[in-house]
């Protein structure tokens, strides 16, 4: 219950106790999802970097085939494609052979209209289906709705009929909120910053000092990421801001307090240095004798030598 209690803090303030409480129901990966969504999105500044961030999140966290997100020009009142990952996606942030959709044309522009989501089975058997890059089986279409207005289009399609459930409609829904949440904090200017009580970090702590995860040899920074569902970018910057340090000397430095308590307690005497080292994280003996130096400004031997009670 803590690990998952730990990702809910990271998501309040971003979705209603509502939507929380749902997800909290679904539990993983819905949790993990959202998490990663989240944190991904930190950084971006820009549009362009938050839709082809979603878009690119979509197909590798819900391993889809295709997903498209259309926003709305008020001017001409008419979907563009602004971002795309799948087929569509020609590399470099450029969209094949991009379209542009009227409000209440096809599924995309009938979602956009009505501002209600839909999920459509057979699009053999619906005659709104435009067909874009590929004929496929099946459309799910979300509307991104900000202050009451809808913006935008969160888009996909899949090649198998009856792909979509209601779980997929319920991420594409709360995918959508944290699009529109995120183009708003753009629009005012605000920018988010870390904090002390930042659940991520809190959760982060709580594994290096009860779990002592630092004892992983092969520990990295996407190893640790994927263990709390954020990003590995997120992480970085998170550690870097609250403690000061890099993620590898965050790690190291828990590494090198365990070993200089084992180098002067007595259970640890028939020990050498080199198996200290080992059994306090670090992958070879180059590897400790360096960090150890650089963070005592003595080596291990040295250590041991004058402050050992045995």
């Amino acid at each position: 219950m803590e690990e998952i209690d730990f990702r809910l803090k990271g998501l309040a303030g971003i979705f209603t106790d509502q939507d929380l409480t749902r997800v909290l129901s679904e539990r993983d990966p819905v949790l993990a999802i959202l998490s990663y969504f989240a944190t991904s999105l930190f950084d971006k500044n820009t549009v362009n970097d938050v839709l082809w961030d979603i878009t690119a999140n979509c197909i590798a966290q819900l391993e889809l085939e295709d997903c498209v997100i259309y926003l709305l020009d008020e001017k001409s009142m008419l979907l563009k494609q602004r971002a795309a990952y799948g087929h569509k996606d020609q590399g470099q942030r450029k969209i094949l052979n991009p379209i542009t959709i009227s409000l209440g044309e096809g599924i995309v522009g009938n979602v956009a209209k009505t501002g209600t989501a839909e999920i459509v089975d057979d699009v053999t058997q619906d005659d709104r289906y435009i067909l874009d890059d590929l004929q496929r089986g099946s459309e799910l279409t979300v509307p991104i709705v900000l202050e009451g207005k809808v913006i935008g289009v969160l888009d996909t399609e899949h090649s198998k009929k009856h792909f979509f459930t209601p779980l997929h409609l319920f991420l594409f829904d709360l995918i959508a909120q944290l699009t529109a949440k995120k183009l708003s904090h753009l629009n005012r200017g605000y920018k988010l910053s870390f904090t002390n009580d930042n659940a991520y970090y809190l959760q982060l702590l709580r594994l290096l000092e009860n779990e002592k995860i630092y004892r992983d040899p092969y520990l990295s920074l996407g190893k640790a990421a994927e263990q709390l569902s954020i990003s590995a970018n997120y992480l970085s910057q998170m550690v870097n801001h609250l403690s000061g340090y890099s993620f590898c000397d965050l790690i190291n430095r828990y590494r090198i307090t365990e070993a200089m308590q084992s180098l002067s307690h007595p259970d640890f005497s028939d020990y050498t240095v080199e198996g200290i080292g080992y059994e306090s994280g670090f992958n070879s003996p180059s590897t400790f004798y360096s960090a150890f130096k650089k963070h005592t400004g003595v080596t291990p031997s040295t250590y041991r030598k004058h402050n050992s009670s045995f």
